[in-house]
């Protein structure tokens, strides 16, 4: 872990996800408990890409952290290895707004397609999905209202406006809730099941 310093040094700044961020500290504070136990120290600090705000603390400065918030995400390991590997693409590229939808664009296809959704376009095997009970019509709502058909991106329409960073994190938002419902609760409530038989 990094130490409570002028910079904080982490791989990437959970907000904009852009590597080795210049995280510079604003300002520390200490905080204790109601009984004056528990004491940490505080720092509050900017990157200096995306001006997001990072706090951390620590027993004391310039020693190691016990802890920074925002955490980096990262994807579950049930998710399988293509789709992993394009959302976890597309969570470091929010500070290129385009690449990172097309990116979590990729992963919702390879999703799809390792649910047997292979004809079509995206939005038209996200609404199989919904007749065939897999996901829900909000599901389907939802993939409609955070722009994710990257088309206009990838074939650089000069009528559509170009994604924001948070286009992005909306995109990226859904794309993780789907691999949750098809692949992470699955997976949790079959380990869940086994668990119970073991034990029982």
């Amino acid at each position: 872990m990094p130490t409570l310093s002028q910079n904080l040094i982490i791989s990437r700044c959970p907000h904009c996800s852009v590597a080795n961020p210049n995280l510079f500290k604003q300002h520390h504070f200490d905080s204790k408990d109601h009984a004056g136990g528990n004491k940490r120290v505080w720092a509050v600090y900017v990157c200096g890409g995306c001006g997001g705000v990072v706090t951390a603390s620590a027993p004391n400065h310039n020693v190691e952290i016990l802890q920074y918030f925002p955490s980096s995400k990262s994807i579950k390991e049930d998710v399988p290895e293509r789709p992993r590997a394009f959302l976890q693409q597309a969570l470091e590229s929010l500070h290129a707004p385009s690449g990172a939808v097309m990116l979590a664009a990729s992963a919702v296809d390879a999703m799809l397609k390792l649910k047997d959704y292979t004809e079509g376009s995206l939005y038209a095997r996200i609404e199989q999905a919904v007749q065939d009970h897999l996901i829900t019509q909000d599901m389907a709502t939802w993939a409609h209202e955070v722009r994710l058909d990257a088309n206009d991106q990838r074939h650089a329409d000069q009528a559509a406006n170009m994604p924001t960073s948070q286009d992005a994190e909306r995109v990226i938002d859904f794309t993780i809730a789907l691999a949750e419902i098809l692949f992470v609760l699955p997976s949790r409530v079959q380990r869940g099941i086994n668990q119970a038989h073991q034990n029982g």
